[in-house]
């Protein structure tokens, strides 16, 4: 299918920035599971394109001048398959999701419920999609209830969260029982303008023969056809849209605004 996809990022300072640093992941990943039509990125500033160590397009952004607001725009059209991701070609082993992060860290219970969740399967496939299943049952989607810097172990306790801390549980969960897996940004059309468009899920390597399996664990299914990936990485914090720095300004303000479409006439 084809997505047509616009995203705005809006910050507002309270008092005049001095100098800023954005670092974008903005831009659909060339994964063999999805094409890019038409992509831009209009912002302020200066943008160095590089592809980062997990393979994602990434933009550093640089604002030198003083400045009370930023405003960051990216849409374009990208065609998407139901082919599975398999393979890709990064530098990285899929070993290098194994390892715990600081929003991953699995605590004693997250690693009793993951053996519990997968006890019965044998096979990775079986495994992986078990484990979805029991995370999404366990920590139940509730929009407003956690915080972008909530661990894995903290949406554990609460029982509760978004997509990202959906991702982040079975992320601990996976890498305790050696499992590589990796976190994914990007967005889903669903067909509802009412639904978030931003969404996060996650990768689970299965074998060599396989390769990578991608699972949407809020909604229990295989993340495929209807979702445009713009990157991977070990957790949030690797693979966020825009994340930044700054000199001065005090309070921020920010505004954020996705709408994903099946054609050009359903965003207007």
């Amino acid at each position: 299918m084809q997505m047509h996809v616009r995203h705005e990022t809006r910050y507002r300072y309270e008092h005049p920035i001095k100098y800023s640093v954005q670092s974008l992941r903005l831009t659909p990943r060339r994964d063999p599971c999805q094409r890019t039509l038409a992509w831009s990125i209009a912002a302020p500033g200066r943008r160095l394109e590089q592809i980062d160590a997990h393979g994602n397009v990434a933009h550093l952004l640089t604002l030198e001048e003083p400045h009370r607001e930023i405003r960051i725009v990216a849409q374009g059209v990208v065609e998407t398959s139901d082919t599975p991701l398999r393979f890709e070609h990064t530098a990285l082993s899929p070993l290098a999701y194994v390892a715990a992060t600081a929003l991953t860290a699995p605590n004693d219970e997250i690693r009793d419920f993951a053996v519990q969740a997968v006890r019965q399967h044998a096979d990775s496939l079986a495994r992986a999609e078990a484990l979805a299943e029991a995370v999404c049952e366990t920590i139940r989607y509730r929009a407003g209830s956690s915080e972008v810097d909530d661990t894995a172990a903290a949406s554990f306790l609460n029982r509760a969260g978004v997509c990202q801390d959906q991702a982040h549980v079975y992320l601990a969960c996976a890498r305790t029982l050696g499992i590589p897996a990796r976190y994914v940004s990007g967005y889903l059309y669903t067909g509802d303008t009412s639904d978030a468009a931003s969404h996060a899920w996650v990768d689970v390597w299965l074998d060599a023969e396989r390769g990578w399996l991608s699972l949407d664990v809020t909604h229990r299914r295989h993340a495929y056809g209807p979702y445009c990936r713009l990157a991977v990485g070990r957790d949030y914090l690797d693979a966020a849209p825009v994340r930044g720095v700054r000199r001065g300004g005090g309070g921020e303000r920010l505004e954020a605004n996705v709408l994903v479409a099946e054609s050009a006439n359903q965003q207007q």
